[in-house]
C-alpha cells in the first residue's frame, strides 16, 4: 500500500460522501464503504464532520474562503511586523 497522500477537491468529498451514504443505506458496514472509496475510516469521519450535509458549492465556496482567510491573515502579520518596524525607527531604536 503507498503512503502517497492523494488530494481530493472539495467537490470530490461531497461526491463521495454522497456514494458512502447510499452504501451505508443498503447495509454495507463504514469499514466496507471506506475500502469502496478507497480512503481510511478517519478520512471518512474527518470528512463527514467537516463536509457532511454541505452540497458541492457550498464545500467549493468553504475552500475558496478558507483561502482567502489565510491570505488575509498572512497580509495582516506583515502589516503589523512593518508597523512595529516603522514605529520603531520614529523612536529612535535603531
Amino acid at each position: 500500500m503507498s503512503n502517497k497522500r492523494k488530494c481530493h477537491t472539495p467537490e470530490q468529498i461531497v461526491r463521495k460522501l454522497g456514494h458512502a451514504d447510499r452504501l451505508l443505506g443498503e447495509g454495507n458496514t463504514a469499514t466496507d464503504v471506506c475500502r469502496e472509496l478507497g480512503i481510511t475510516e478517519q478520512t471518512y469521519y474527518r470528512w463527514r464532520n467537516q463536509y457532511g450535509g454541505m452540497k458541492a458549492d457550498d464545500a467549493k465556496r468553504l475552500k475558496e474562503l478558507e483561502k482567502q482567510n489565510a491570505t488575509l491573515k498572512r497580509l495582516l502579520a506583515e502589516a503589523e511586523l512593518e508597523k512595529a518596524a516603522l514605529k520603531e525607527l520614529a523612536e529612535g531604536n535603531f
